[in-house]
This record gives C-alpha cells, structure tokens and sequence, in this order.
C-alpha cells in the first residue's frame, strides 16, 4: 500500500498560514527558556512584515500556543502553556507505540513481513511505528503515512470495532475512493464487511489499496475497552492458499490481543465500540 506523497507547497491543499504559524511555533521553541522574541525580531527571522507576523501571533496568543510579556514596544513572545496539553496528547501515543514495539518486532519475524502501529487521527489511520520483516523485496512504506479507513488493513481494522452508524458518518466525510478494482466503494458493502472483520478478529486489504499487495490488521484495546488504533502486516500478494492468509491474519490477532492486554484491556469486561467517541457497551469484549 504506497502512501500518498507529501503535498508540494505550491499544491491547492497548501494552507500558508498555517504553515506560517508552525514556522513561528518552531522560531520560539529554539530559543533559551526564558527568552522571547519581539514581532520584529519574529518577522525578520521568518522573512515576514510586521503586520502578517503580529496577526499570526495575536491568533497563536488567543488560542494560547502563544504566551506574551509586557507591553507595546517591549512585548516578548513565547511558547503557551497549551502546547503541553498537546504534548501530554503526544506522550500518550508514545507510550502505546512503546509497548507495542516489542509485539511488532516478533510480529515481523513471525511473518516476515512489515509489521505496522498506527491510530486513527482525523478520519485516517496514521502510522506512527513499523518494523520490516525478512522480506525478499522492499515496500515503498513510510512513517507518518495516512491509510484511507476502507481499503486498508489498518482502516478497516479500526472501523470494524465502531458501531455501523458511526462507519457510515465517517464515510460520509471521507468517500469511499476507489484505489483499485476490488475496493469497496458501497457502504453498506463496507458495514456487512466490517461485521464480518470484526467476529474474526482482523481485516483483510485485498489488494484494495494497491494492486499486488495485502494487508492484515486488527484493532488495539485499552483499559477501558476503547479502540486505541491497530497492528497489521503488510506484504507481497503472492500466489497463495486461502489459508495461508487465514493463518497471518490470526497470527496478527493474537498479537493484538497480547498488546491489548499490555495496555489493560480485560477481555471479560463490556466493550466499549468507540473509538475516542461516545462509549457504546455491546457487551463481553473480545478483540477478535
């Protein structure tokens, strides 16, 4: 599954303010703790005239990313104190990425191929770790990828331990693009697959994220039964027997049941079918 490139900064989906105000973020947090820049200091570091500086500052300091001291011509600019809630957000994904690691590596040894950690981050999966397997030939995958939710093994994986309502509101955000001829572009197609993905515990990706290439995921749980992302493995669609990929895809199951434990999910608790949303209890939970 190749990954979509970086967008060029001179592409239609290129936000310059936005990029202007991670430059400004990133202006402050080099500077020694305790000094602050002034907006013609900001604005000559960046290239920037003091009015397009200013207005990026007063929004950043309004959304408090941004933290000013003192007045007029003597005000200091310097990181806000809500860049550490963020930060705190950011932790907690480390901390799954790091118990997971140890299950992703014998994941790839297992299988010999590309295991992979991702959560679900606006509407996509997002890789946030992977380890290569032995494989003979080397996928094009890269950290920081975004896998659409419906062609992927890591998509489907996470949609399969939402409720059918909450599949069909978030497809209705991002389409159901086709990438190959065997995706499924049909959302009730989708939902009756998910079902299907979820008794079993993993999903599979067809080639329907890319033509010769397979996917496998299934879903993470934590302590309080919520899905907190997915771990699939990613290799070459070879001429092989139904049962092969079967056999990979309860080999990936297991594993995810191992980190969900890890992360303190009780197998005989309610599940919780949400991901990061409203809690739906359906029950015993059982990650496949």
């Amino acid at each position: 599954m190749e990954p979509s490139p970086p967008e060029p900064e001179d592409s239609r989906y290129w936000v310059r303010s936005v990029a202007r105000a991670v430059d400004v973020l990133e202006l402050l947090a080099a500077r020694p703790p305790g000094e602050g820049m002034s907006v013609t200091e900001i604005g000559q570091a960046l290239g920037l005239s003091k009015s397009a500086a200013f207005a990026t500052l007063y929004t950043l300091t309004r959304r408090g990313l941004v933290a000013d001291d003192g007045a007029g011509m003597s005000r200091r600019y310097r990181l806000g104190m809500a860049l550490a809630r963020l930060g705190s957000q950011a932790l907690a994904q480390t901390s799954l990425r790091d118990v997971a690691r140890p299950h992703l590596v014998a994941l790839a040894r297992a299988t010999a191929a590309t295991a992979r950690l991702a959560t679900l981050v606006q509407d996509q999966a997002v890789v946030i770790d992977q380890v290569g397997g032995n494989e003979r030939v080397r996928l094009d995958l890269r950290m920081g990828s975004h896998e659409l939710p419906h062609s992927t093994g890591l998509g489907k994986a996470i949609l399969s331990w939402l409720p059918p309502d909450q599949v069909r509101e978030l497809v209705g955000r991002v389409g159901l693009m086709r990438r190959t001829s065997r995706t499924i572009t049909d959302v009730d197609t989708l939902v009756a697959h998910l079902a299907e993905s979820r008794a079993q515990g993993y999903a599979i990706d067809d080639e329907e994220d890319a033509e010769g290439v397979f996917c496998i995921g299934s879903p993470l749980l934590g302590h309080d039964g919520a899905c907190v992302g997915a771990i699939s493995i990613t290799g070459l669609k070879l001429d092989q027997p139904a049962w092969h990929y079967q056999e990979l895809g309860r080999t990936v199951r297991d594993a995810a049941r191992r980190i969900s434990r890890d992360l303190g999910f009780d197998p005989d608790a309610p599940a919780v079918t949400t991901v990061g949303g409203p809690e739906v209890v359906d029950g015993a939970a059982t990650p496949g």
